[in-house]
């Protein structure tokens, strides 16, 4: 069996690609994998971090506006259709997967040009318009949320949930995870996760709330503040403090979820299957800058469900602090959202997806 995975361009899309990827081989050892990834994103370097090899295309997304930049996106997209037909051809796949993001849009084409079996995992409540374009050719369509009849034809959907990480699935004891950030037992812990780019409205926030983060000793924090961001906050007086730790990168994003007892954080589709696989309540600040707003709209569906506290970025001031002290004293709402959140989590989401092309593939031959 052969598989191609196109897409990338965010954590979002890439780790889920890869967790799938790490089920069909677990599944059939002998399947050949083919990543395809945009030249120059992060999946051309986390592909191979994985063991999997990886082609890129030279595509880019559009401008909003008219820009003769997209003059160039034209170009490049007319040479990745190209380069991807003869990839297909050459590769010869079983099926092809698409995860989102600027390569999947010329993979998954060519594949329904050539009668190649074309899944799409689409992580948002709200999918992008290279997904919705793609459905009519694809055999099936994997999404997280319910409601999902509205943008696709209902025979083709199958709510598998979102793929995580192998390692979030650790079993991780609380005293341990502690211990790792030299963190006390005794107080509570608050995670600030801006991603794997950290964010800036999340920066800001703790600006806002230092004094009363200094001030109030029953509160430890975590903060992965971003790379692009470290100098920014190089003077910040929670440098100083022995109760926050400040990090540009996590990798050991098991450790904080084991850790934290309230989690503040953007809501990307990955972010949410992964506070759910971890039943983790959080305060979701999504950013107001994605396309078709799908953070918010993720962030909703979990406000829905009882399962998370959504505060959008525009109303950040320095009241979010009684809102997290409010919350964080509500033990009765905590294990509420606990609760729901458990109910919400599908951990079998990479072996469920996996089974499923395997089912598909099994079917055309």
């Amino acid at each position: 069996m052969r598989v191609l995975i196109s897409g990338g361009g965010t954590g979002g899309h890439i780790f889920p690609a890869i967790a799938i990827a790490d089920a069909l081989k677990k599944k059939n050892p002998e399947c050949e994998i083919l990543f395809v990834g945009a030249e120059g994103k992060m999946e051309m370097e986390k592909i191979p971090a994985a063991g999997y090899k990886i082609v890129g295309l030279p595509v880019r997304g559009f401008q909003r506006k008219f820009t003769f930049e997209n003059l160039e996106v034209i170009w490049n997209l007319c040479a990745s259709m190209i380069k991807a037909w003869t990839l297909v051809g050459k590769f010869k796949p079983d099926a092809i997967l698409g995860v989102g993001g600027y390569a999947s849009g010329p993979v998954m084409r060519v594949g329904g040009w050539r009668n190649v079996p074309i899944f799409i995992q689409e992580q948002n409540s709200f999918p992008g318009v290279t997904n919705k374009i793609l459905a009519a050719s694809a055999r099936k369509i994997f999404v997280a949320y319910e409601g999902m009849e509205i943008f696709f034809a209902k025979e083709k959907l199958l709510n598998l949930g979102n793929p995580v990480r192998k390692d979030l699935l650790n079993n991780i004891s609380k005293s341990d995870a502690l211990s790792h950030f030299q963190l006390s037992a005794e107080k509570k812990t608050i995670a600030v996760l801006g991603g794997s780019l950290g964010a800036r409205a999340l920066n800001e926030m703790l600006a806002l709330i230092t004094d009363e983060i200094l001030n109030d000793d029953s509160i430890q924090l975590i903060w992965q503040c971003g790379k692009i961001y470290e100098d920014q906050i190089k003077n910040s007086p929670l440098q100083k403090c022995d109760r926050v730790k400040i990090y540009t990168f996590i990798s050991r994003m098991d450790m904080v979820y084991a850790a934290s007892d309230l989690v503040i954080c953007r809501a990307g589709a990955l972010t949410l299957a992964e506070l759910a696989v971890r039943a983790k309540p959080s305060i979701l600040i999504p950013s107001p800058n994605v396309a078709e707003d799908h953070q918010r709209k993720n962030a909703q569906a979990f406000v829905n469900q009882n399962a998370a506290v959504m505060i959008l970025e525009k109303d950040i001031d320095k009241s979010i602090w009684d809102r997290i002290k409010a919350l964080l004293k509500n033990e009765e709402e905590l294990k509420r959202i606990e609760g729901n959140l458990k109910r919400l989590a599908k951990k079998n989401a990479a072996d469920d997806i996996a089974e499923a092309v395997i089912e598909e593939v099994n079917k055309k031959n």
